[in-house]
């Protein structure tokens, strides 16, 4: 009985180191595998808004992908911004920059936007093994208080007379408030609402 029980331990023991080697085949295949398609996948900065004030701008970070979504390591990504108008630059001032990917098939590009505000796409382009894939980051260059040349003052309403409703702005508010003061007009009253402004007198 013990040398039979001996030689069941034997035969599992070769049918479990058989199933090891089995499978450490088959995930030397799958690393080996060839990549078939790629794909890239937009970690960060798609859909930011840059400070062009402090020159300041979120990492543009990637992942490349294999037909499996597995990450590919070592692949070539190309991140170009554009050549004129709302952009930026990478590295040393140019407008492109060329990366490799990590084992975890990430790649980053700091990025520095320019003084032009207005909406702009970075291209991105991964190859390996023959393969490529692009996608596009969206992004935005804006000052750090909004655009003054697109920014609308405050506007509220004026009646000068019973027949006459001015819509103007609040500045302009206080202005013809206080055109009518010298003037030697009645008591004015302005507020965050409508403002009432009596006829002179």
């Amino acid at each position: 009985m013990p040398h039979r029980n001996s030689r069941s331990i034997a035969a599992l023991c070769k049918l479990l180191v058989g199933l090891q080697v089995f499978s450490l085949i088959g995930w030397a295949q799958d690393q080996n595998a060839p990549v078939t398609a790629l794909n890239i996948v937009i970690l960060d900065s798609d859909g930011a808004i840059n400070n062009i004030k402090q020159r300041t701008a979120r990492e543009a970070i990637v992942r490349v992908e294999d037909q499996n979504h597995k990450p590919v390591a070592g692949a070539l990504v190309l991140f170009a911004a554009p050549d004129n108008g709302p952009g930026g630059t990478f590295v040393d001032g140019l407008k492109s920059l060329q990366v490799t990917t990590d084992e975890n098939g990430r790649a980053q590009a700091r990025f520095h936007p320019n003084a032009t505000t207005g909406a702009f796409v970075i291209k991105i382009t991964a190859m390996f093994q023959g393969q490529s894939a692009t996608a596009e980051i969206r992004q935005t260059n804006a000052t750090g208080g909004g655009d003054a040349g697109g920014s609308v003052a405050p506007t509220t309403g004026f009646r000068l007379s019973g027949r006459t409703i001015l819509i103007i702005s609040a500045v302009a508010a206080g202005a013809i408030a206080a055109g009518f003061a010298a003037r030697g007009g009645s008591s004015t009253t302005v507020s965050a609402g409508t403002a009432t402004v009596g006829p002179p007198r």
